[in-house]
C-alpha cells in the first residue's frame, strides 16, 4: 500500500512549469523544422536542399547522442541544458538574418548545431528527471512530459504553415529562437536537483590502485553500459528500427493523403495528427490514472506491447479504411506511441545516475540513425512501390523484434 501511495504522490509544483517550458520548446522545434525545411527547399531550388538539411540535422543528433553521456556526467546539467537552448536560439537568429546569398553556406553547418544541441539537451533532461521528482515519481513525470510534448508537436506542425505564410520565414525562426531563450531562462533558475547526491565516503580510504576498468577512456563507456544492462542494447535496437518506421510513415503520409483525398489532402493529414494526439494524451491518462494508482510501473513489457500496438496501427492507417476505423487506428497509433515513450524512458531512468546519461545517449543516437536512413530509403522506395508497402515492411520488423524481446523478458523473469 505504501508503494502505491508513493507511486501516485504528486509531482513538485515547479516541475509543471518545466513541463510547460519543454512543451514550448517542442512547439518551437516543430515550427522551425517545417520553416527550415521549406527555407532549404527555396534556397537550393530543389528537393535535395530539404533532404540535405534534414540529413545533416539528424547527423548532428547522432553525434550529440554519442557525446551526451559524457557531457551530462561531467557538466552541471542546468547550465548544459541552458547552453544547448541558447545555441539553438543563436543558430536560428543567424539563419533568419543572414543575406540570401549566404543562406545555403550558413544553413547546413547550423543544421548540425541544431540537431546536436537538441540531442544533448534531451539526454540531460531525461537523465535529471529522477533526481528532480524522486525515483518513485519518474513514471508520472515522464507521462506528463510526453503528453505536453506530443500536444506541442501537433500544434507546431499544424500552425507552422499558417505562421510561415502569414509572417514569413524570418518571423517564424525568430519566434522559435525566443522559445529556446525562454526555456533556457526557466531551466537555469529551476530550484530542483539535477544530479544524484554523492555517496558518503568511508572515514578511511585504503590507498589501493584503481581497477583496470576505471582506466578505460570515455569511448568505452557505451560498451560498459550495454554490458551492465543488456536490455538497454535490445531497446536501442528496437528504437532504431522503430525510428526507421517512423520516417517511413512520416514521408508516406503526404503521398497517401494526396492519393486518398486529392481534393483536400491537408485536411486528411490534419485530422490524422489531431486524432493521433488524442491517443497520445490517452496514454498519459492510462499510465497516471490506472497503472500508477495500482502500483504498476511501465517497463520492458510496456515498451514491447506499446511498440507492437503503434506499428500495427500505423500499417493499418494506409489500408484505405472507412473514416470511423481510420480514426480508431489513429488513436491506437498515438496511444502506442505515447505508452512506448513513457515505458522506455521510465525503464532507462531506473539505471544509476552515472549510467543513465550514456544509456539515453545510445538511444538518441539509435533513433537518429534510424530516422536518417529511413528518410533516405523510404523516399527512394516511394518512387516505385506504394505507401502501404513501404510502411508495412518498415513497421513489421520492429513488431517482430518487440515480440521476441517480450518473450525474452518473460523467460528471464521466469528463471
Amino acid at each position: 500500500m505504501e508503494a502505491t501511495h508513493q507511486a501516485t504522490s504528486k509531482l513538485p509544483r515547479v516541475f509543471y512549469r518545466l513541463a510547460a517550458g519543454d512543451a514550448l520548446n517542442m512547439y518551437g522545434s516543430q515550427l522551425d523544422l517545417v520553416a527550415l525545411s521549406l527555407f532549404a527547399y527555396e534556397a537550393a531550388g530543389n528537393a535535395l536542399g530539404t533532404a540535405g538539411y534534414l540529413v545533416l540535422r539528424l547527423g548532428g543528433g547522432l553525434v550529440g547522442g554519442l557525446v551526451a553521456g559524457r557531457l551530462v556526467a561531467r557538466l552541471e546539467r542546468r547550465r548544459l541544458m541552458t547552453g544547448c537552448a541558447l545555441a539553438q536560439a543563436l543558430a536560428l537568429v543567424v539563419v533568419a538574418l543572414v543575406p540570401a546569398s549566404m543562406r545555403i553556406p550558413v544553413l547546413y553547418p547550423l543544421a548540425l548545431v541544431l540537431g546536436g544541441a537538441a540531442a544533448v539537451a534531451s539526454v540531460a533532461l531525461r537523465t535529471s528527471i529522477p533526481e528532480m521528482v524522486g525515483a518513485e515519481r519518474r513514471a508520472r513525470a515522464n507521462s506528463l512530459m510526453a503528453s505536453c510534448r506530443s500536444t506541442a508537436m501537433v500544434l507546431g506542425f499544424a500552425s507552422a504553415g499558417v505562421v510561415v505564410a502569414w509572417a514569413g520565414f524570418r518571423a517564424a525562426l525568430l519566434i522559435d529562437a525566443a522559445s529556446f531563450v525562454l526555456f533556457g531562462a526557466l531551466v537555469i533558475r529551476l530550484p530542483l536537483p539535477t544530479r544524484a547526491a554523492p555517496a558518503e565516503e568511508p572515514a578511511t580510504q585504503p590507498e589501493e590502485p584503481a581497477p583496470a576498468s576505471g582506466k578505460r577512456g570515455p569511448r568505452w563507456q557505451a560498451l560498459v553500459v550495454l554490458r551492465a544492462a543488456p536490455v538497454v542494447g535490445a531497446m536501442a535496437g528496437i528504437r532504431l528500427l522503430d525510428a526507421f518506421g517512423s520516417a517511413a510513415h512520416n514521408i508516406s503520409l503526404p503521398v497517401f493523403a494526396n492519393l486518398s483525398s486529392p481534393d483536400n489532402p491537408a485536411a486528411l493529414l490534419g485530422t490524422f495528427w489531431a486524432t493521433w494526439a488524442i491517443g497520445n494524451l490517452g496514454a498519459q491518462q492510462l499510465v497516471s490514472r490506472f497503472m500508477l494508482r495500482r502500483g504498476i510501473e511501465p517497463g520492458e513489457r510496456g515498451f514491447a506491447l506499446g511498440t507492437c500496438l503503434m506499428s500495427a496501427c500505423f500499417i493499418l492507417v494506409f489500408t484505405d479504411l472507412p473514416t470511423p476505423l481510420f480514426l480508431l487506428v489513429a488513436i491506437g497509433a498515438g496511444l502506442g506511441d505515447g505508452f512506448t515513450e513513457i515505458s522506455y524512458t521510465t525503464r532507462i531512468q531506473a539505471l544509476a545516475d552515472e549510467r543513465r546519461g550514456e544509456a539515453f545517449g545510445i538511444l538518441a543516437s539509435a533513433e537518429n540513425v534510424g530516422m536518417g536512413t529511413g528518410m533516405l530509403l523510404s523516399g527512394s522506395l516511394l518512387a516505385v512501390v506504394s505507401p502501404l508497402t513501404v510502411v508495412g515492411v518498415s513497421h513489421a520488423v520492429p513488431i517482430v523484434l518487440a515480440l521476441a524481446f517480450l518473450v525474452l523478458v518473460a523467460r528471464t523473469r521466469r528463471r
